[in-house]
């Protein structure tokens, strides 16, 4: 559903200023959020980027699916080794220490909540943090959830990096998602180009907004109602609170 037409044509998505944060931007800021010593699992796309940005003084441990904990930062083209990939199947290193094991036991560390951040993309995300980013639901379309659907249910903290509207200027921050769910009240935060968004018991509550972005302009391309919680101390979302911290239980 386009929302707010009148609105969105008075000031186009894609301004000529440099409004907002650009993808690298996105993963810079979701990275400060993440505590020293967290371990964490990045999403493929999107998500990968955060792992350029480890603010000074802090250490991440990366986790991926396919069974490598410690994974380091891509290498160059000189030091690939096909033998070294990441669940997107994208060439990376190994830290000092990292442990290698089966793809059974990785999925153990998932369902035994042993991950304390992932860092997924998203196609819809509801105002009560259900997440819908693996399938439109359309004949073709990608046949089964695969492992997003075992990290939003294991990882203890979920934070959603997306852009805030989709390439033909519809809501992606819903009211209710249209898609297939990976997860019920699943995200606790969202980053997108636009804001930073805590989901909490009341909804969906802005607290920060991206440069030369206002409030209204914000709410005008969300559909679900935003609350602005700037005024308020909203507590960071981290991986050392009660392990059940998302924003609902799991069914």
């Amino acid at each position: 559903m386009t929302i707010n037409d009148e609105k969105i044509a008075d000031k186009d998505m894609i301004d000529k200023k440099a409004t907002g944060w650009d993808r690298e931007q996105m993963a810079e800021r979701a990275a400060q959020d993440i505590p020293d010593g967290a371990y964490v699992n990045l999403g493929i796309g999107m998500p990968e980027k955060v792992a350029r940005y480890v603010p000074k003084g802090r250490e991440f441990i990366y986790h991926t699916e396919n069974g490598l904990l410690g994974m380091g930062p891509s290498p160059d083209k000189d030091h690939i080794s096909l033998d070294l990939i990441n669940a997107g199947k994208k060439p990376v290193t190994a830290i000092p220490g990292a442990a290698y094991f089966h793809h059974a036991d990785s999925f153990a560390m998932i369902r035994g909540r042993h991950i304390d951040i992932c860092v997924l993309g998203a196609m819809q995300v509801s105002e009560t943090g259900d997440l819908a980013n693996w399938s439109t639901g359309a004949e073709g379309a990608i046949p089964a959830v695969g492992g997003a659907m075992d990290l939003v249910a294991g990882v203890k903290t979920i934070f959603v990096m997306t852009q805030h509207t989709t390439k033909e200027g519809q809501a992606k921050l819903l009211k209710k998602c249209h898609y297939p769910l990976t997860g019920p009240k699943v995200v606790n935060r969202i980053y997108t180009n636009l804001c930073v968004i805590e989901v909490t018991e009341n909804g969906f509550e802005l607290i920060e907004l991206a440069p030369n972005v206002d409030f209204d302009y914000v709410a005008a391309h969300t559909e679900a109602e935003l609350i602005d919680s700037r005024t308020q101390t909203l507590p960071l979302t981290t991986c050392h609170s009660d392990p059940l911290h998302h924003t609902g239980s799991q069914s």
